[in-house]
């Protein structure tokens, strides 16, 4: 037996995992810091308004309802998923700790991919209620009940832990014994799995598999659902009823459009050109990081369910300051 085919045997029986990796991040890009600080904001500002949206949700009993448990779950995902990626992402670049430890990477990895994928299948969720609402509204409260959401929103999370968990478990069956050096932002799965030194045909595989139940077949879905949906109301409704029917659907729209658009973008360009590192790591940043940040703005902005909610629970928080403060001064008077 050669001493290649030693060393092939002996590899595949024990695992090489390393100590560290390091993430290669940009290179040589002018004025990176700036970028740094700015996705500082963007992570503060995104906490502020998921923030904002998921309290104004839990604290206003009118919504309560199948449709803003939806909401309250994108607004969650969104807020933990910003901050698996973004906090880390500024101590590694900004502050210059590019090594990470080889379980915290596998970590990172599993958390920031879990997220997007919960964001994906939500917007799918989202776009089943609205199908539902405009296709079948005599049914909608029978259908769309919150034991139904709340079973279709548990699915997807356990779906996606799973899909996920397994896609990261096969980073630890990879022995390391080259280059440990990570050409991304964070420890994403492609970058890492293509730095081992053994038989990887299978985790290729495997990825494009999470691909498609991540990034390709959500929207899908939601094109089917809108094809429904836009079928439907060309049938039965008058142009006024058209018109009111879309104005639900619109926020939405844009939030698959926010989401949706960049990523598919930038994977596309990815394959058929090239595309500068410095450019594909900016673009995969901002898909990442911009939905979090709009979501918010998007559903302050354009329902006016929550601007309603919002001004409501403002008055009532004033009306009881004002109560508090009058009632103690009363009483410093008495005494």
């Amino acid at each position: 037996m050669g001493p290649e085919v030693r060393a092939a045997i002996i590899l595949n029986a024990t695992f090489v995992r390393p100590a560290k990796f390091y993430l290669n991040g940009f290179t040589n890009m002018p004025h990176e810091k700036y970028y740094y600080v700015f996705l500082c904001f963007v992570y503060i500002m995104t906490v502020l308004g998921n923030g904002l949206l998921l309290t104004v949700i839990y604290l206003v009993e009118a919504l309560h309802t199948p449709k803003y448990m939806l909401v309250f779950n994108l607004a969650f995902a969104d807020l933990c998923g910003s901050t698996a990626l973004i906090p880390k992402l500024l101590e590694t670049f900004l502050f210059n700790k590019r090594y990470i430890v080889y379980e915290a990477c596998l970590s990172y990895m599993f958390f920031v991919l879990f997220f997007i994928s919960v964001q994906s299948w939500t917007l799918v969720a989202m776009a089943y209620d609205r199908l539902i609402a405009i296709c079948f509204p005599l049914r909608y409260h029978s259908i769309v009940t919150k034991p139904a959401i709340g079973l279709m929103l548990l699915f997807s999370w356990v779906f996606m832990l799973s899909v996920v968990a397994y896609m990261v478990k096969l980073i630890d069956r990879l022995s390391f014994c080259g280059s440990l050096v990570v050409n991304s932002y964070f420890c994403d799965h492609s970058p890492v799995f293509r730095l081992a030194c053994n038989d990887i045909s299978f985790s290729h595989f495997y990825e494009l598999v999470a691909a498609m139940i991540i990034i390709w077949l959500p929207p899908l879905l939601i094109a089917v659902t809108y094809f429904c949906i836009f079928t439907a109301l060309s049938r039965i409704a008058s142009g006024e009823e058209r018109l009111k029917a879309l104005k639900t659907c619109s926020s939405h729209l844009i939030l698959v459009a926010l989401f949706f658009f960049p990523i598919i973008g930038t994977n596309i360009a990815s394959q058929f050109s090239f595309v500068h590192p410095n450019a594909r790591i900016v673009g995969y940043t901002l898909t990442n990081t911009i939905p979090a940040l709009l979501n918010p703005i998007v559903y302050a902005l354009k329902t006016e369910e929550v601007l309603n909610s919002l001004k409501k629970l403002c008055k009532r928080n004033m009306k009881n300051t004002v109560f508090t403060v009058s009632h103690g001064g009363h009483i410093s008077a008495g005494d």
